[in-house]
């Protein structure tokens, strides 16, 4: 069960990087999707 909140987490960790890195190069909507992205995957590996 914790490997499964890891993996989760670092995918979390992922999407938010892939956030900053769209910002930086001006794409808000991708931006964007990748914020949601690493809400979600943050959010369910502590409430699955």
């Amino acid at each position: 069960m914790m490997c499964h909140t890891y993996i989760r987490s670092i995918l979390a960790l992922i999407w938010l990087a892939a956030a900053i890195i769209s910002d930086v190069e001006g794409d808000l909507a991708g931006s964007g999707l990748c914020i949601l992205m690493g809400i979600v995957f943050g959010c369910t590996a502590y409430t699955f």
